[in-house]
């Protein structure tokens, strides 16, 4: 089921959104449609994968290249900068040129980088390489997607696709931390970035006899002072709350950054508000089911991504558990991820798309309220576990909630830009809710240890602080979602 629709009026309604030609109408996929969805969201896949699977291979990496502690963090931020900060662009551009050039663009770029990170001989090759992935990866997300949404139609078959596309690239995220550790142990930290190459290189090879190209029939031009603040202003803000972890948020920089970051993103309101052909349509930014929908998937996105990583400091730092342990505890919420994003379709016929919205963030935020009752001994792996499998269920419903109703009812003029901000949220979840939650989780430990408490009672202390935090923040905006999409139903 499609979002809740509103009582009907007398006014016009919009025209549905078409399907790309040999799209189904229906809600079966022909064998064609099912290959165009695996190679879409095996895309999506090793991007989601890239944002982590390099996060246990920094040491390594470092004493190999002769980076330093302080210069590690760029390995990670080098990457975040361009796949976050060029997101709406690169979805508009796909509009204006084609949905399928700009994509295999991307990929091609995606991997060439890849290979380029693989050979690094220094850190300014590998920091280069690191951030070209990041650029391959704000073209391939969210044209990827645009071109999902205009190949299936609105309603069971879009669900349906939304469902594995949104399981694969939360399941990236949780692979790529166990996968890393794995193959860096064994094979060197150059053979994660080989793994991203030689998959790229695959789904380069099948794409283009695949993907049919989509564009609109008029080409506006190109907004681009809206292009330079929003990209400048995500840019900004992507790069204060990366670095923020490590300087603090009262560092002069990150202050300087995040201020930057505001005010250019305030100055493209202003832009928008008066251009002729604006990068991003103000008024479908004030459709209810836009905003409210894309604030559901930036929180779920961070806050999940935050519970991933401050559970993999609890089971290695506080239980001492190995890598191998504790990629299985992953292991099994990644068996409930997929689960939960395959039901998550037969969930929204069944309760709307609203409710299910609702629900996955309620749930999410229980369950990882429910992670305050870690302790130090091997029960608390138990429970990190238990609750943290049953967080992800949530998570994966309300990430198919969010991005069927941030897409839905508009028409494929504007699928380049919805699924660009859906995209958005998803990226700059990602990249935002670790360095936030775990500035607040490193500042509680720091004051813990000043206190006289042990290194595993102040570690675990700022961890259930950045627990607490996030499970708070998920609740407050599920409710706030509820009233918000509630008083669209009403209007």
């Amino acid at each position: 089921m499609a979002i809740d629709s509103p009582p009907r009026t007398t006014s016009p309604r919009p025209s549905p959104p078409r399907t790309a030609p040999g799209a189904a109408a229906g809600p079966g996929m022909s064998a064609r449609d099912k290959l165009v969805l695996l190679v879409l969201c095996a895309a999506q896949f090793i991007v989601a994968l890239d944002f982590s699977i390099l996060n246990v291979a920094l040491p390594v990496l470092g004493d190999d290249l002769g980076m330093g502690q302080a210069d590690l963090q760029w390995a990670v931020t080098a990457f975040a900068l361009p796949s976050g900060g060029f997101l709406l662009l690169s979805g508009r551009i796909a509009d204006l040129y084609g949905r399928r050039r700009v994509f295999l663009a991307g990929l091609a770029l995606f991997t060439a980088a890849s290979v380029l990170a693989t050979l690094a001989w220094g850190p300014a090759v590998f920091l280069a390489g690191r951030a070209l992935q990041g650029l391959g990866a704000a073209v391939i997300v969210p044209t990827g997607m645009s071109l999902l949404t205009t190949t299936f139609a609105e309603g069971p078959q879009r669900e349906r696709a939304l469902g594995v596309s949104s399981t694969l690239l939360s399941l990236g995220f949780t692979i790529g931390m166990v996968l890393g550790g794995v193959m860096t142990d064994t094979l060197g930290w150059r053979s994660t970035m080989g793994l991203l190459a030689v998959a790229g290189l695959g789904i380069l090879a099948v794409a283009p006899g695949l993907l049919t190209e989509s564009r609109p029939a008029e080409r506006p031009r190109i907004d681009i002072p809206g292009a330079v603040t929003v990209t400048g202003g995500l840019l900004a803000l992507i790069y204060g709350l990366s670095t923020a972890a490590q300087q603090g948020f009262g560092s002069a920089g990150v202050l300087i950054a995040l201020v930057l970051g505001a005010v250019l993103l305030v100055a493209f309101v202003v832009v928008e508000s008066r251009a002729a052909e604006p990068l991003v349509s103000l008024p479908m930014l004030r459709r209810p089911t836009v905003a409210w929908g894309n604030l559901a998937g930036l929180i779920t996105f961070s806050m999940m991504t935050t519970v991933v990583f401050l559970l993999t400091l609890y089971l290695q730092e506080v239980l001492e558990l190995s890598a191998f342990r504790t990629g299985l505890v992953f292991g099994v919420q990644g068996v409930f991820a997929v689960v939960a994003g395959m039901t998550a379709p037969k969930v929204i016929a069944r309760l709307g798309t609203r409710t299910t919205l609702i629900a996955g963030l309620s749930v999410q935020a229980v369950f990882t309220a429910a992670l305050l009752g870690l302790g130090r001994d091997a029960s608390g792996a138990w429970l990190a576990l238990a609750a943290a499998s049953i967080a992800c269920v949530g998570h994966l419903w309300a990430i198919v909630a969010y991005g069927v109703t941030a897409t839905s009812g508009l028409p494929d003029t504007e699928q380049g830009l919805a699924t660009g901000l859906v995209t958005s949220s998803q990226q700059m979840g990602i990249t935002i809710g670790i360095p936030l939650l775990s500035a607040v989780a490193s500042a509680r430990t720091a004051a813990l240890s000043e206190g006289g408490s042990g290194f595993t009672a102040a570690t675990l202390g700022g961890i259930r602080l950045g627990l607490g935090v996030d499970s708070l923040i998920v609740v407050v905006v599920a409710a706030a979602v509820a009233v918000g999409l509630r008083k669209r139903r009403a209007a």
